[in-house]
């Protein structure tokens, strides 16, 4: 009997270690999980307006801790009946800000990492197409011929194409250099390209708010890196003033030196869900009959 008593003690006792153990553990992914969500979202609020808002509490949290500790009691009444207003008025104000933070975490592909088919309907541009942008890009650039060409990816620029001129024409290089031909109807804005269709020109495009964007790139790479902030689209720049050729993604501007490099990163950007040897093998064989021809 006295050993089945040590026996369902030394259980209960091996539960109640595992137990504290578990939560040990639980406590600590939980304050690293919270960590990195205060340092990203320090990393987010970094580059946007609320930087300055979130400087400004701090200076008036200091302020009502001092006044917890003096108990100045009028002020801390003061401050508690306006704590609520001033978080919908954070709200309201900063909406356009949270509205990119959302749209940035919605962005971060969860489905297509669990799921990998879950875009295999979007209408993907063909490499033929990729190397007809490439040529008008650089045969724009040669006579500095200003251009802003986005290809659409997985998330819809519908709202973007209703802004513009419909043409629902095929890509090709003639036809993207006669649109951004120098005073000409449709050369002002963006063209809009959906698979291997141009859907609409002279379609306008979100300004980019990030205040890290160098003073030398023009509205035209300000309107590229917005379009990148709030969809994976892929956006071409050409320069009017100094003819060098922009590829931007997701916020980052890349400068391309010559048709080569463009096409590999157009490939590389556009296919990359797709079989890597497949892929490999097919850029290697276009890229040399590009060079060959």
């Amino acid at each position: 009997m006295v050993k089945n008593i040590l026996k369902n003690i030394g259980s209960y006792f091996s539960i109640f270690t595992s137990f504290s153990l578990f939560g040990i553990v639980s406590s600590i992914v939980e304050i690293l999980i919270i960590s990195f969500l205060i340092y990203s979202f320090l990393i987010w609020i970094k580059n946007t307006r609320a930087w300055t808002l979130l400087k400004g509490i701090i200076v008036i949290l200091i302020f009502v801790i001092l006044a917890f500790i003096f108990q100045f009691s009028v002020i801390l009444w003061l401050m508690e009946q306006v704590a609520s207003i001033a978080v919908i008025a954070i709200v309201v104000v900063f909406q356009d800000d949270l509205r990119n933070a959302l749209e940035h975490l919605g962005r971060q592909r969860l489905f297509s990492k669990f799921l990998p088919n879950f875009n295999k309907f979007t209408k993907k541009t063909s490499e033929t197409v990729v190397q007809e942008i490439a040529t008008a890009a650089f045969s724009m650039a040669q006579v500095k011929t200003g251009a802003l060409i986005v290809i659409e990816q997985t998330e819809s620029l519908e709202q973007i194409e209703k802004t513009g001129i419909a043409i629902n024409g095929k890509v090709t290089n003639q036809l993207l250099i006669n649109i951004f031909e120098k005073n000409t109807p449709l050369h002002d804005g963006a063209v809009l390209i959906v698979g291997d269709i141009i859907k609409a020109a002279t379609c306008y495009l979100p300004l980019s708010d990030n205040y890290n964007i160098s003073k030398k790139l023009g509205t035209r790479h300000r309107a590229a890196l917005g379009v990148s902030e709030i969809s994976d689209s892929v956006t071409i720049v050409v320069s009017e003033e100094t003819g060098n050729v922009s590829f931007v993604y997701y916020g980052e501007i890349k400068v391309m030196h010559n048709e080569k490099e463009l096409i590999q990163e157009l490939l590389s950007t556009i296919y990359k869900q797709t079989e890597e040897n497949e892929k490999k093998s097919f850029k290697e064989m276009f890229l040399n009959e590009k060079i060959s021809s």
